[in-house]
């Protein structure tokens, strides 16, 4: 069965070239991979732009509009095509209805020449920002090298003062005739004149800057400013910022794509940030308060007596913004009890006094009281 070429497009039968061309545009942006990762995104990009390849082109159009499938192993209507037995030779159906009915140019396909003007491409930029510029946002300066108008020919890749010309070859249309026989008669079928490559014009005197391309390559500055919320791999768009197209044809969008800094005291899980506090033994017995400075503020902590080491505590909405929508994430606070590695004899002795005064039995204590393992071996030797 054909595919509804037109309602992946969403545009009705009688719609011109420019209504297809800007409804695809519409749905390539919302769905190229670069854009929207999804995969159900990107299997709908390649189906838009294969109906886009078919309306865009009025050969393939009009077996669409006989109810063929112009992109099927067929070639369109009418039962399988291009075998061992097809008179046709693999001949799609439009190739078939302009050998007998004729197309524009004599019995051609009909597709005339095509335009020197072309869309540019994307472009694409690195970033790197801090965290906290990824938490505030921010305007940077980003040096990039992409395909400018020429200046000098302003996009007609033409020298000052020439003008292209008619191709001698294919007489403008942009494409050549070929007659093939076949068990019905004699077939027309076109292709690409190899001279103007399917132009239709050449250009006599090239243009000496952009060698007629229309476009040269430059550096320039662009300011982009990055929203607050992003993070890594992040892309932001700026439009009509990438490359100009051939013949001077408007430019693409340029994607500039964030790398983020790893911050030396946070870590971040989306939009939540993690951090570690050290606390003296001390301190988490008897409970205390300190300031930590988050990306907002120096907001104060209550640490509670008897506070364990892996504890965690949430500060609300000091994390980091969310990119759509309104309010910020969390900080969660882990804490780490430290204990000393080395104590004074003054030190030892108070905390010795501490562990009789609250009942815990010292492990040098009870090794003693109950004999260690070297102590039983040596025992035993002993005869005790």
């Amino acid at each position: 069965m054909a595919r509804d070429y037109y309602g992946l497009l969403g545009v009705s039968k009688g719609a011109s070239a420019d209504e297809i061309k800007r409804a695809y545009r519409k749905l390539a942006r919302e769905l190229h991979p670069d854009v929207n990762p999804d995969p159900a995104a990107q299997q709908r990009f390649k189906d838009v732009t294969a109906a886009y390849e078919v309306l865009s082109d009025p050969a393939k159009r009009q077996v669409v509009d006989l109810g063929g499938d112009p992109l099927s192993p067929g070639g369109g209507a009418g039962g399988p095509g291009g075998g061992m037995g097809d008179p046709f030779g693999g001949m799609g159906l439009g190739d078939i209805m302009d050998a007998f009915f004729g197309g524009g140019g004599g019995g051609g396909r009909g597709r005339g020449p095509r335009s020197r003007v072309r869309q540019g491409e994307d472009a694409l930029i690195p970033v790197e920002l801090t965290l906290e510029e990824c938490a505030t946002g921010v305007a940077k300066d980003l040096t990039v090298d992409t395909a400018a108008l020429c200046s000098l020919c302003h996009g007609n890749g033409c020298a000052p003062g020439t003008s292209t010309a008619t191709c001698d070859t294919c007489k403008g249309a942009g494409e050549i005739q070929q007659i093939q026989r076949s068990l019905l008669g004699q077939v027309v079928t076109s292709r690409a004149c190899p001279v103007c490559r399917g132009f239709g014009e050449v250009i006599p005197e090239p243009c000496r800057q952009c060698s007629g391309d229309g476009r040269v390559r430059t550096r320039r500055t662009v300011r982009a400013n990055i929203p607050a919320g992003v993070g890594d791999g992040i892309r932001v768009r700026l439009a009509g910022q990438g490359e100009v197209g051939p013949g001077g044809g408007a430019p693409g969008d340029l994607y500039v794509e964030v790398t983020e800094q790893a911050h030396e005291r946070f870590t971040r899980d989306g939009i939540d940030l993690h951090c570690t506090v050290q606390l003296p033994m001390t301190a988490a017995a008897l409970g205390t308060s300190l300031g930590l400075q988050t990306l907002q503020s120096v907001e104060d902590i209550d640490i509670q007596p008897g506070t364990q080491s892996g504890t965690v505590l949430t500060l609300r909405n000091q994390g980091m913004p969310r990119l759509r929508g309104t309010g910020n994430g969390n900080l969660h606070v882990h804490l780490e009890v430290v204990t000393p590695n080395r104590v004074d004899g003054r030190q030892a002795e108070l905390l010795r006094e501490l562990a009789q005064l609250r009942g815990e039995e010292q492990p040098e204590l009870s090794a003693r009281a109950h004999g260690g393992f070297f102590s039983r071996i040596r025992d035993s030797f002993a005869g005790r």
